[in-house]
């Protein structure tokens, strides 16, 4: 069976545009914003209308050949100042994921790679390299859906939780990329979408692209995955993320970590299915992982029609949390599966480059 996969993220580089789905507006709407400002792309960038790491990394590097395209710079030194300005304020977006800094970096790699060319040419560059970062992760998350689906069988019950699908990423996403390719070899998973508190991913965004795709899902709430997991209705979970520390502390939507202590309890494995751009071996533990702080708004109000907690209450919104590495039973990357000790397991993943 085909996957209906809809692209998220893509350059119309004829109106100097990114086309970006805006994912707050799903399921009611499917909404494709046309960005021609470095302003605006940022605020998507924000304001989580394009979301999940890999996807982020895509929109940015999108966005700092367009604003480096604007520049009336006529040689490399100049381009170099206007190039940085661009990365710099795109830098400021979403401190947490890893994937936002990989890429920009990356895009700079190539610009000095291009020393001595004349701005038209390193502007060519820039889109070559954005191009291929998006090509590139869609091969990641078919590598990442191969690995993943050697460890699953046929019928089993999969949690999942945020959204780590075909809208997070460039194609099939990680998470999701295994029931995916499931799906299309007949493995008839039966999927459990945490709805994930407060900006609803798992609601709005996992049980819409997988009933999109035919799969066979239920939604639940945050509160309901230890239930689901004790009738025995789950026999893996499946996560994402957006930072991989060196020890295998790993940073993703809030909630996870709760998920990750209730697999362990009821001895379901527990998986995380990260690419190798979100991997920061510089980066030691989990608690060196900046997690981000949401306005109190999207607990008090955002999703109702009237205020649903008391006028002026404290609120206390951090975006992510740190699963630790003892609860985590492998790291998939689209160069293998890693195992603990992370420390020595997840180095060879880069070596097999």
């Amino acid at each position: 069976m085909p996957v209906d996969v809809i692209q998220s993220v893509k350059l119309d580089d004829e109106k100097n545009a990114l086309i970006l789905l805006d994912q707050t507006l799903l399921p009611n709407e499917k909404v494709f914003l046309e960005l021609t400002k470095v302003e605006g792309i940022w605020d998507a960038i924000y304001e989580l209308k394009v979301r999940g790491a890999p996807a982020i990394g895509i929109a940015a590097a999108y966005g700092v050949y367009l604003g480096t395209k604007m520049s009336k710079a006529e040689n490399y030194d100049q381009l170099y100042e206007d190039f940085k300005k661009v990365k710099d304020y795109f830098a400021t977006s979403r401190p947490t994921a890893v994937n936002l800094f990989w890429a920009l970096d990356r895009m700079e790699a190539r610009f000095k790679k291009e020393a001595g060319k004349t701005a038209v040419e390193v502007k060519q560059a820039l889109k070559e390299e954005a191009d291929l970062i998006r090509a590139e992760d869609e091969k990641v998350c078919e590598a990442i859906g191969r690995y993943a689906l050697s460890l699953l069988k046929p019928g089993m019950g999969l949690l999942t939780h945020c959204n780590a699908g075909t809208i997070a990423t460039a194609k099939y996403g990680t998470a999701l990329a295994p029931i995916y390719l499931g799906q299309q070899q007949g493995y008839n998973f039966k999927v459990y979408a945490d709805e994930t508190r407060p900006l609803l991913q798992g609601a709005r965004l996992t049980a819409w692209e997988l009933q999109e795709a035919g799969v066979d899902v239920t939604l639940i709430c945050d509160n309901m995955a230890s239930i689901v997991m004790k009738e025995g209705k789950i026999q893996a979970v499946l996560v994402g993320c957006d930072r991989v520390a060196a020890n295998g502390d790993a940073a993703n939507k809030i909630g996870t970590s709760g998920v990750a202590i209730l697999a362990k309890h009821y001895n379901i494995p527990f998986y995380v299915c990260a690419p190798l751009s979100t991997v920061d071996l510089n980066c030691n533990t989990g608690a060196d992982i900046h997690i981000e702080l949401r306005p109190g708004e999207e607990i008090t109000k955002k999703w109702y029609e009237k205020p649903m907690a008391p006028e002026g209450v404290k609120t206390y919104n951090p975006a992510f949390d740190v699963t630790d590495n003892e609860l985590i039973t492998a790291i998939i990357t689209e160069n293998g599966i890693a195992y603990p000790p992370y420390t020595e397991s997840l180095p060879k993943m880069f070596k097999k480059e």
